[in-house]
């Protein structure tokens, strides 16, 4: 049951980084003079995403030991 969830956190953090990079990409073709302001807020929201992913994913396989 575990491994479960632990597949459920990784599956929602790729979905979630997927429309992060989505959303930047359509973001800075609309406004290429914003790059690399949404560069930096992508890297962060992305970053944030894998730590809580990590931690999801850590707790999933430990409670299925």
């Amino acid at each position: 049951m575990g491994a479960i969830g632990a597949g459920l956190a990784v599956i929602g953090a790729g979905l979630g980084i997927g429309l992060i990079g989505k959303g930047a990409t359509e973001g800075i073709a609309r406004q290429p003079e914003a790059a690399n302001k949404i560069q930096t807020a992508m890297i962060i929201a992305a970053a944030l995403i894998e730590g809580v992913a990590l931690f999801a994913a850590v707790i999933g396989l430990l409670q299925g030991a």
